[in-house]
């Protein structure tokens, strides 16, 4: 892990000013934080993954929408049950997920 990376995305967390940062910015800091601290981050990449995926930028690419419902999936289940996020997670990453298999649209 390239831990100059580490500091950036730890600076560009901090100087966002927000509880969540969204969009692809977000995308990239907790994918890289994540693999650092996944307790931490990892909920909020859940969340910003099924946000991404939901976004007007991907509507006509159902494959990548999926992917990234699958990716929100795998991280939310990777954090321990412990952690109080998990379940709320899991949960709007699996419904985005089945939303997009049966073709409905994803809010």
């Amino acid at each position: 892990m390239d831990q100059d990376m580490v500091v950036l995305a730890r600076v560009r967390l901090l100087s966002a000013n927000r509880r969540v940062v969204r969009g692809t910015e977000g995308l990239w800091i907790y994918r890289l934080l994540t693999q650092v601290e996944p307790e931490v981050y990892g909920s909020k990449l859940a969340y910003v993954l099924v946000e991404a995926g939901a976004s007007p930028r991907v509507s006509e690419l159902p494959e990548r929408r999926l992917a990234l419902f699958d990716e929100a999936v795998t991280v939310a289940k990777a954090l321990d049950v412990a952690n109080p996020y998990r379940a709320k997670v899991l949960e709007r990453a699996l419904a985005a997920r089945q939303r997009e298999l049966d073709g409905r649209p994803v809010s």
